[in-house]
């Protein structure tokens, strides 16, 4: 029987500089996709695959994401005095239980490995996930969903994966793949951005894990690696070579890289065509454009 995954942490603090400026005063995880912000998404996916603790690590200036998570007596009041009931009451209903939700700070920006051992003594001794709220994964089931009924069979340490193009490599994590069932490989290592001519495969490594509590030890007495940074791929790369399983899984849900422009635009439109009240009329401004 595996532990199960009842905590995530949110690495929330990085300065969300490819969006400047409209990032200079707000952090890049509250830009809103029609009308929720990223990690609003990514705290209902967690959510959806039960999760009860939600840890952030933020940073300086981030603090409109607790405030987001954090009760709006004053807003709820004058909604209510408008007769606007309704969206008090959902408000409410979004809100976490007390306790549930707790912050801590990198301080200094040492990469995704170092913002994930901050939080160390949050999660404690047991699995967790990890979400990266610029990676937008919209679909049935949710993405860490699949990943923790997934995981409940294999145990170990688990990534969502995606096939990309091999001249990609150089910009992600990929798997180094020992077996693959379609749904599921199984990986004997992880390769920070390899050059496309030496990249193990062409599974790239998408911002969802689940990672045993092992980590942090390595994450401890990491050296700097790919950017200058701590890299969380040489910590779950070290857990391998103690021969814990690996697996990637190839998530139903579509992956929106919410990190670039381009991406983040196209997370906007498509989900502005899905919205049942947006969506007529949102065909309609866009075929005029086109």
């Amino acid at each position: 029987m595996h532990k199960p995954v009842r905590k995530a942490v949110f690495p929330v603090a990085g300065l969300g500089t490819r969006f400047l400026p409209a990032t200079k005063a707000m952090p890049k995880e509250m830009l809103p996709v029609v009308d929720k912000p990223l990690i609003h998404y990514a705290i209902e996916e967690a959510k959806a695959a039960g999760i009860e603790q939600f840890f952030f690590v933020t940073s300086r200036a981030k603090s409109a994401i607790e405030d987001h998570f954090d009760r709006a007596f004053e807003l709820e009041a004058t909604l209510r005095e408008r007769g606007k009931s309704d969206l008090a009451a959902e408000l409410e209903t979004e809100l976490s239980a007390p306790g549930q939700i707790a912050y801590t700070r990198q301080q200094t920006p040492l990469g995704l490995g170092h913002a994930v051992w901050c939080a160390r003594a949050l999660v404690g001794d047991e699995p967790f996930a990890v979400l990266l709220a610029d990676d937008l994964m919209i679909g049935e089931p949710p993405c860490l969903k699949e990943m923790v009924e997934a995981y409940a069979e294999t145990g170990g340490n688990m990534v969502a994966v995606m096939e990309i193009p091999r001249e990609q490599t150089r910009r992600y994590g990929v798997l180094d793949v020992v077996a693959d069932t379609g749904k599921l490989v199984r990986a004997k290592g992880v390769v920070e951005k390899p050059e496309p001519a030496i990249a193990p495969s062409t599974l790239m490594i998408i911002g969802r894990y689940i990672i045993q509590p092992e980590i942090f030890t390595y994450l401890g007495e990491m050296k700097p690696g790919a950017g200058g940074e701590i890299q969380l791929t040489d910590g779950l790369d070290r857990l391998i070579a103690d021969g814990q399983l690996f697996h990637g899984l190839r998530a139903a849900a579509r992956r929106y890289d919410c990190g670039e422009k381009l991406g983040f635009l196209e997370a906007t439109i498509a989900l502005g065509l899905q919205h049942p009240d947006l969506g007529p009329e949102l065909r309609k401004i866009l075929s005029a454009f086109l």
